[in-house]
């Protein structure tokens, strides 16, 4: 099979031919259709977080496809069955968090495409109790970007308790956030879209986004601030700046919810503010399970709209690139 492998944190991926993994007891192996290029990913690559994944290793957690074969004492799979593999690859099902149903926050979790290889390869190996089933009607293309950039925006504004009618300030229109916009509709939000590229503003728009706002023509503090301020800010973009700029959006009991992980850590914030105006600061990761099939169960009912382009694993290195340069829409997926 081929696989795309990160052998370095400052060489380019390399497309390898690799054996066909066999599944252990109580995984399924998944003969890929697609998985979604992830900015985790492209952190993954080139090791900017604090812990780094031990390489070699096969980045992508959007993996979506169809099980071949099943491990010993798999019951709950059946071959043929389309799943996603998300960023949750494992988590032990025993601890506080597990029980509680907060596994997102699991200490004995494993991530794939980070601690275990991932989607960017034509066969994969999973848990079979963390795949996710994917509904007939969604396809792989759209269930891709939903695994980790749908589940991912979902969770982060459900945390938020959105009452009908705040005004929900998104920081970021990407890959994510063309879906925080449409979750936060959904939840009753009134949306500002916040970003520094008009074609993703626009799309934005499209969407159903109520203000747009261009951070590179105005400040978007004092913009966000005209509109009436944020109740909820959403920081998708991973940078310390527009995390400091969302939090000074916010109106008195607003909630900043972080999401993007920038490889430089720390945002500068006031007490003073923080106390007086009762703000909130949520830090938000992934979505368990249960969240992401409620993301799948939407799409399949026709509330939400997926922009995505299809890509060959061969241009792995050149998509990792078109991300960077902040130009892409929404989500670059591998269609294999």
């Amino acid at each position: 099979m081929k696989a795309a492998v990160v052998t370095s944190f400052t060489a380019p991926l390399e497309i390898q031919e690799r054996d066909i993994p066999e599944p252990g007891p109580g995984e399924v192996l998944i003969h890929l259709e697609t998985c979604g290029l992830c900015h985790t990913d492209i952190h993954a690559a080139h090791g900017d977080w604090p812990v780094k994944p031990a390489l070699p290793i096969v980045p992508g957690h959007e993996g979506v496809g169809l099980i071949e074969k099943l491990g010993d004492g798999v019951t709950s799979r059946a071959v043929g069955q389309r799943v996603a593999i998300p960023w949750l690859g494992y988590a032990c099902g025993e601890c506080r968090y597990c029980i509680d149903g907060r596994e997102t926050l699991c200490e004995a979790q494993h991530n794939s495409g980070y601690s275990v290889d991932g989607g960017f390869a034509e066969y994969a190996v999973a848990s079979a109790r963390f795949v996710v089933p994917v509904p007939d009607g969604v396809s792989a293309l759209d269930a891709a970007p939903l695994t980790c950039a749908g589940v991912t925006t979902y969770k982060a504004l459900k945390v938020a308790n959105i009452v009908p009618t705040e005004r929900v300030a998104i920081y970021g229109i990407g890959g994510l956030g063309h879906l925080a916009v449409q979750y936060a509709r959904i939840l009753g939000g009134s949306v500002i879209a916040v970003d520094v590229e008009d074609p993703k503003l626009e799309l934005a728009r499209e969407l159903g986004a109520d203000h747009l706002v261009n951070a590179a023509k105005v400040d978007p503090i004092d913009a966000v601030q005209k509109i009436g301020g944020a109740d909820v800010a959403l920081v998708l973009a991973a940078s310390p700046k527009v995390f400091e700029q969302a939090f000074a959006s916010l109106n008195r009991g607003g909630r900043l919810i972080c999401v993007a992980l920038p490889a430089e850590q720390e945002m500068k914030i006031s007490i003073f503010e923080t106390v007086l105006k009762g703000l909130s600061i949520i830090g938000s990761i992934v979505g368990t399970r249960q969240d992401l099939a409620e993301v799948f169960a939407l799409h399949a009912a026709g509330r939400t709209r997926i922009i995505a382009e299809g890509r060959r694993l061969d241009q792995v290195n050149e998509a990792v690139d078109e991300v960077l340069s902040g130009k892409v829409l929404a989500r670059l997926v591998f269609e294999y």
